[in-house]
């Protein structure tokens, strides 16, 4: 997938998406999932738009990493719109990972400062990796940090990029995207500093956080897709807490496309809180399939 689409043109390809997703011209119905906690679950996701159709079947197992098995596993369906005909088949994990780094960097560039200097991913796994490869390859440098040193160091060394001294470091940068299993609270009430932005992508599903809900309260909050957002993602503690309504919550796409405002001021905290959307998956799959005949891609009969 990295050689269809590198991680400049996932960018285009997932701000493109949001665009016609917040219009109405590219549509999805709600992300099922299918859980077997505390191990992991399942999640069907289609997408119409473009001019063709998407089924991704994928999964998110956080334990699977200790079995020598990857995090994320399972397959991308593009087909025809007008026909119903299948056209590629791609592997979800390689799609999950361009679209999540480019979502969150796409958000920081949007929301973060002006004057932002500092850019941080905290975790590496495959997901974060690819954020990191993102923010590098739109020319900012950019420091990692994971609980595995050595993964941090191996991503960092790839990359080109650097290795948080420690989490706290990571933590206080001007942009910053958070990739973890969402296990854990990293950013506590009072983290936060004014004028920072993060890109929250861990809290993918119910019962996941990475930042307190008080916390993600008190900054200016913008997300993927307001209703799964609040019933899978960061949003949804706080708003059973009644702590935000979705009138204090802005659609990055509608930002994206000029129809509500981004950040306020340079001293405001903005938050992006990402559950990951089918539509930017079908960007991601449309962009690679444009590059077939470019590509040496094995084909087969049905």
């Amino acid at each position: 997938m990295e050689v269809a689409v590198s991680p400049m043109r996932a960018v285009e390809a997932v701000r493109g998406a949001f665009v016609a997703h917040a219009r109405g011209e590219w549509t999805m119905p709600p992300k099922v999932y299918v859980t077997n906690y505390p191990a992991g679950d399942f999640r069907a996701m289609p997408a119409l738009g473009g001019g063709h159709a998407l089924l991704k079947w994928v999964t998110s197992f956080p334990g699977n990493p200790a079995r020598n098995l990857p995090t994320v596993t399972g397959v991308v369906l593009l087909s025809n719109a007008d026909t119903g005909e299948l056209e590629a088949v791609l592997d979800a994990a390689s799609v999950t990972a361009l679209r999540t780094g480019a979502a969150a960097v796409l958000a920081a560039e949007t929301l973060g400062r002006s004057d932002a200097r500092s850019a941080a991913v905290v975790g590496a796994g495959v997901n974060g990796a690819a954020a990191a490869a993102t923010f590098v390859e739109r020319g900012r440098d950019v420091t990692v940090w994971d609980v595995d040193g050595e993964r941090a160091q191996r991503v960092a060394g790839d990359l080109g990029a650097s290795v948080a001294g420690s989490l706290d470091e990571a933590l206080a940068a001007d942009l910053l995207v958070t990739v973890t299993p969402g296990h854990e609270v990293l950013l506590v009430d009072g983290a936060l500093r004014p004028g920072q932005h993060v890109s929250l992508m861990g809290a993918d599903g119910p019962g996941k956080a990475e930042i307190a809900p008080g916390e993600l309260a008190r900054a200016h909050v913008f997300c993927d897709d307001w209703e799964q957002a609040s019933h899978g993602g960061e949003l949804a503690a706080v708003v059973h807490a009644g702590l935000i309504d979705e009138h204090d919550v802005t659609r990055i796409g509608d930002v994206l496309g000029g129809t509500a405002l981004g950040r306020a001021s340079e001293g405001e905290i903005t938050a992006f809180d990402s559950t990951g959307l089918a539509i930017q998956d079908l960007a991601i799959a449309i962009a690679a399939y444009e590059r077939r005949s470019e590509l040496d891609l094995p084909t087969i009969e049905l």
